[in-house]
């Protein structure tokens, strides 16, 4: 008689079972099931991201009907583009090291120690990490420009304001990755050190540092990643005499209308993300095998040491001076002080600068961000369960790594690429009689597929860290594979599924590059009305895009706070 080997929730099989009727096809109909939730989000994201990219770039490469790729030469003749890609490379590797610098005894205060007030700190550092870049970049010329708190600097439009500004933003992507690792980092090696008469310093050095070094190289590679691919706040900041590729990309595509020139920084811009992925990837791997051997996060220290301690207050009092002075910008009248921006939101301002309110904006931005936060969920949940399981077959944990690293490249390739790219080619596809271009449909797909790298990201850690003998279990006594995912993966998950969609719902309301080219005119969404804003002469236009900035940022910050309430036991990544 012969026996059919069960496979496993976790992809294993237990050979030797007895066979069953319908085991052949329950094994069938579970194979489905999992192929059929890879390729949704394949494509999905082939649809909305890869064909949109790829139709762009071969616009610049193609010419009467032949490949030409003499736009390599052509571009990279040009001392401007020299100077653009070292500008992108020094800004993101200063602000990554500063980050990095920053951030590493930021993780060590908000997550080693305990302290009253420390989760409202947790949920503070993260708010400049989700607010609209040109909330940011407003932020920053409000505290920097002549007239303001830090005028006296002269640092408005300098090299240095941009990675002050990179930093900002990136300040909780160390924090986060670094910290989460190490509130769960086993203490017991330190201590043996400290007990062999080793100095505080020289175990951290020693034997704690070597151990979080994963994290911090995740989190370096995805600072960098961040900093080399910045648009708003460059774009605000650094005007026509500093920027990135990125922003490089908008000047080509919407000023000069130069594809080709476009379409080679694009390429150029997907090898640094590729390359910056990549070595995130491996420092993950490595990352995810040490969270294996611990447990519950350890309660750490009382009172946190007290060089981290300054260094981290300082680094607060530093993050709240651009939104302190955001505010204070928002509240200056000409007179005096006064809430009169405020007042101005219900109109299209002075001289009619808006085809419609802040406030009517601002409904824009939440409609939107309703529909792409649902949209990179279901996504982004059907990603991270497919690249979770770690399969035993060589091919197939290849695979995993691949769509795990496919998933994250909309992380890095230009948002300005994706927006124009769908403006080019989604007007109609396969055939559709309604141009979707007319319809704001692109907005949230557009913003959606910026948005599932950080629900991957939320979740994924999550989703690894479940002891498969868990399902086993479950499976065992007679649950279906689908209620093992509602009863194990999905009991657990729950938590972080909460953190995952205030990522995404605040970055889809700040999300700036896509939609400046995808929303209508007649519809614009709050980020592009505040840069229409500053780009309008007058102190009255100027408050009320100080003022609409510091709606959004309280709405973001709503967000997270709440986000950083449900977070689960065990954290994002970002």
């Amino acid at each position: 008689m012969s026996t059919w080997a069960q496979a496993s929730p976790t992809g294993t099989a237990r050979p030797g079972t007895p066979a069953r009727p319908g085991d052949r096809v329950w094994a069938w109909g579970r194979a489905a099931a999992w192929a059929l939730a890879a390729v949704v989000p394949l494509v999905f994201l082939g649809v909305f991201f890869a064909w949109p990219v790829l139709t762009l770039v071969s616009r610049g490469f193609v010419a009467d009907g032949a490949l030409d790729l003499s736009g390599f030469a052509e571009v990279f003749a040009r001392p401007r583009t020299w100077r653009i890609v070292g500008l992108t490379l020094a800004q993101g590797a200063i602000g990554t090291a500063v980050s990095v610098l920053l951030g590493v005894p930021g993780a060590y205060v908000l997550y080693r120690c305990r302290f009253p007030g420390r989760g409202v700190l947790r949920a503070f550092v993260t708010v400049p990490f989700v607010l609209p870049t040109v909330v940011v970049g407003v932020a920053f010329r409000a505290l920097l420009r002549e007239g303001g708190p830090l005028g006296f600097l002269h640092l408005d439009g300098t090299f240095t304001a941009i990675v002050a500004a990179l930093v900002f933003f990136n300040y909780a992507v160390v924090v986060r990755t670094v910290g989460g690792l190490w509130e769960r980092l086993d203490p017991r090696p330190e201590q043996a050190a400290r007990s062999l008469g080793a100095s505080p310093a020289r175990a951290f050095w020693t034997v704690t540092l070597p151990a979080l070094t994963p994290a911090i190289t995740s989190a370096a590679s995805l600072v960098f990643l961040f900093c080399a691919t910045a648009f708003g706040t460059v774009l605000v900041l650094g005007g026509l005499r500093f920027g990135t590729v990125e922003t490089e990309i908008w000047i080509q595509t919407t000023q000069f209308l130069d594809l080709r020139a476009a379409a080679v920084l694009s390429v150029v811009q997907v090898v640094v993300v590729v390359a910056a992925l990549a070595v995130a990837g491996r420092a993950r791997a490595r990352r995810e095998r040490a969270l294996q051997l611990v447990g519950e996060p350890e309660p750490g220290t009382r009172q946190p040491h007290p060089l981290p301690a300054a260094v981290t207050a300082v680094t607060l009092l530093l993050i709240a001076l651009p939104l302190g002075a955001l505010l204070l910008g928002s509240l200056r009248t000409g007179d005096g002080w006064g809430l009169d921006h405020y007042r101005a939101l219900g109109t299209t301002g002075g001289r009619n600068a808006l085809t419609v309110t802040v406030w009517e904006a601002l409904g824009n931005s939440l409609r939107v961000a309703v529909d792409a936060t649902l949209l990179a969920l279901v996504v982004g949940g059907l990603v991270a369960l497919v690249v979770s399981r770690r399969p035993r077959r060589p091919g197939a944990r290849r695979a995993v790594g691949v769509l795990d690293g496919v998933f994250m490249l909309p992380l890095g390739v230009s948002a300005v690429t994706v927006g124009f790219g769908a403006l080019l080619t989604l007007g109609h596809p396969f055939g559709i009689a309604t141009d979707l271009r007319s319809t704001g449909v692109l907005v949230p797909v557009a913003q959606a597929v910026v948005a599932v790298p950080l629900v991957v990201r939320s979740l994924l850690p999550v989703l690894r860290a479940i002891d498969p003998r868990l399902r086993e279990a479950a499976a065992t006594l007679g649950a279906a594979p689908g209620r093992v995912l509602a009863t194990v993966d999905g009991a657990l998950v729950a938590r972080s599924v909460g953190l995952a969609t205030g990522f995404a719902f605040a970055v889809s309301l700040g999300e700036f590059g896509a939609t400046s080219f995808l929303s209508r005119p007649d519809r614009p969404t709050l980020p592009v009305v505040v840069f229409r804003l500053i780009g309008q002469p007058g102190a009255d236009n100027y408050g009320m895009a100080l003022a609409a900035g510091v709606v959004l940022a309280l709405l973001t910050a709503g967000v997270m706070a709440l986000a950083e309430q449900l977070r689960g036991p065990v954290g994002g990544e970002l």
